[in-house]
């Protein structure tokens, strides 16, 4: 196939210090990490000017690039008006982070995009993406939106609602085919326009599956919980599931998408073994 895009990691997922992090992301063969940005090293708000130059310094000499950075509060995304002041003005502050750190792309969930475009809170999610999609525009970034919690059809003519293309897509098939069911090859089809920013996960899904059961409320470490298998869907090894990652990346392939393909892992206790797999597998199509 000839797969030509860079391979990324979360590196957060190794559970170790910033620093050390990172160095296990490039002793794995990763080229570039996705980082989480929200609180301790990694915190915008805590950040000075010379500690930003240190990381960006620190990912120069070991090579990496940063892929994106993700920055994801929870909650019901940005459905919920009494917070989406102070979420929207964190999500700023991780693009001003990530643009001083040379990258363009913060990841996020906004919540599920509702069935029905008259329904309040779907308004209430035109207005806060809106603003963050002007923001991103203005400075050349972008907010990219996790798939999973809805159809890609339905999360699309979200996006075309929007006044910019700021707010784009961090595209996960894994989520598709757990949670929804839907297509992740169709997606890509579907979203095209809107991809900046690729997962490399996969899952099986065992039962149907509400998906207001798991994003409804959003909370990372239980979704890794309910990821083992008891809530109806397991993720597993890339390769191991549903999504056929031949024809996934052929149809990434095809619509021309350059970005990272950047491993995640929400489950096990041996992360570093898995994720050194799963670039291992990726590599595979090179």
């Amino acid at each position: 196939m000839g797969l030509s895009n860079k391979i990324g990691v979360i590196a957060d997922s190794f559970g170790k210090d910033l620093r050390s992090n990172l160095r296990i992301a490039k002793e794995i063969g990763a080229e570039g990490v996705q980082l989480w940005a929200i609180q301790g090293e990694m915190d915008p708000a805590g950040l000075t000017a010379q500690e930003r130059k240190a990381i960006k310094t620190y990912l120069a000499e070991l090579k990496l690039e940063l892929s994106a950075l993700c920055a994801d509060y929870g909650g019901q995304g940005f459905k919920n008006p009494a917070e989406n002041r102070w979420k929207i003005s964190k999500s700023k502050l991780a693009l001003d982070l990530a643009l001083d750190l040379g990258c363009r792309i913060v990841t996020t969930h906004i919540g599920i995009v509702p069935e029905d475009p008259g329904a309040p809170e779907y308004a209430v999610l035109q207005e806060a993406c809106n603003e963050l999609a002007v923001y991103a525009s203005e400075r050349g970034g972008y907010f990219a939106i996790e798939t999973g919690p809805e159809p890609a059809a339905r999360l699309k003519s979200f996006l075309d609602s929007l006044d910019t293309k700021g707010v784009a897509v961090n595209f996960d098939p894994a989520n598709m085919v757990m949670v929804t069911g839907d297509d992740p090859v169709r997606g890509v089809y579907t979203l095209q326009d809107y991809i900046v920013h690729t997962h490399v996960k996969d899952g099986v899904r065992l039962r149907e599956v509400d998906p207001h059961e798991v994003y409804g409320v959003l909370d990372h470490e239980q979704i890794a919980v309910m990821g083992e298998g008891g809530a109806g869907f397991r993720e597993v090894p890339p390769g191991e599931g549903s999504v056929d990652f031949p024809a996934y990346f052929a149809a990434l392939q095809d619509i021309g998408y350059k970005g990272y393909l950047t491993v995640e892992r929400e489950v096990g206790d041996r992360p570093e073994d898995d994720i050194a797999a799963a670039v291992r597998f990726i590599g595979q199509f090179r």
